[in-house]
């Protein structure tokens, strides 16, 4: 018997006591605002998108209830897991707004319109997703795993050297998806958007983001740095070095964009024709879908080695 069992179940403990107590203070922050008065959030109108009042209540009751399930069944159950990735996904939705804010700060291009009370609430929202996630993992790593040291299923390719086929057609995807994203763009023109600093150095972020990264989670030289790379030249690259954005990036644009799809297809006002917000929004969900399914195997292929199964 390893010490691996032992540790991995108090880690779970941990998580489900992390996810009650956030439940109960960030749900009680949002059932004070749903029976009393809330603040004002500026140009959004609210912090969050979807799930506000008496929902938002319920979404984090919700998750508590979850991961005490999560905590206590000892078998794998699809529909459990399938439930507490549903209610993470719609935290993560109902805080997409947090994306452009990120960016905007990335940037340095903060301006007043930025509400620090609602970008706190929505990172709030965040954690709570993220902590929901972790305690998902460590469910369906400790039911289904038959390894008793890491957890990991044991199947014949599940590691590999090389990427995936399915991994390299969804780095392709992402490609493509910012090609239509610009096409999209030439639609529409680029008046102005040029004109500004930080405008240009998103259009720079997002040829990063959506030709380097997706083609550096799939290619050998996203592992170990180039040749022409000064001082780090056949040095291997920290995996979370292009794990942590391609998770990250391809999440939030999904979630964002995904819920832009959603109130288009609601009938919201814009200043763009629907024709150009679903062409341009569409494509911003093949990007971030493709990047998650390509750090997904970049996950798989890079990870340690577990020294009992060796997977």
């Amino acid at each position: 018997m390893t010490t691996a069992a032992p540790m991995a179940g108090r880690v779970a403990h941990g998580l489900t006591y992390a996810v009650l107590g956030w439940a109960v203070a960030y749900g009680g922050v949002r059932l004070a605002w749903t029976v009393g008065e809330s603040p004002e959030f500026g140009r959004f109108g609210s912090d969050l998108l979807g799930f506000t009042g008496w929902p938002s209540v319920a979404l984090c009751v919700a998750a508590g209830v979850v991961a005490v399930a999560l905590d206590r069944q000892r078998t794998w159950r699809p529909a459990l897991a399938g439930i507490a990735w549903t209610i993470a996904a719609a935290l993560v939705a109902a805080a997409a707004i947090l994306l452009p804010e990120v960016v905007a700060l990335l940037l340095f291009a903060v301006g007043p319109h930025v509400d620090p009370v609602g970008m706190a609430s929505r990172l709030g929202c965040v954690t709570g997703a993220a902590l929901l996630a972790l305690a998902t993992f460590g469910y369906q790593r400790r039911t289904r795993g038959d390894c008793p040291a890491c957890c990991r299923t044991v199947r014949p390719g599940l590691r590999r050297s090389a990427p995936a086929w399915w991994a390299r057609w969804a780095a392709y995807a992402a490609v493509a998806g910012l090609v239509a994203r610009f096409a999209a763009q030439v639609s529409v023109g680029f008046d102005g958007l040029t004109a500004d600093a930080s405008v240009i150095a998103l259009e720079i972020g997002l040829v990063l983001a959506g030709v380097l990264l997706p083609l550096a989670l799939t290619h050998r030289w996203g592992e170990v740095w180039p040749n022409w790379v000064p001082l780090l030249a056949g040095r291997p690259i920290p995996r979370l070095l292009l794990l942590v954005p391609g998770l990250g990036l391809g999440t939030g644009i999904v979630a964002y964009f995904g819920t832009g799809l959603a109130q288009v297809a609601s009938g919201s006002d814009s200043e763009f024709s629907d024709t150009f917000l679903w062409a341009a929004m569409s494509a911003y969900c093949v990007l971030g879908l493709g990047l998650v399914v390509a750090s997904a195997d970049y996950h798989l292929r890079t990870r340690r080695a577990c020294g009992a199964c060796g997977r």
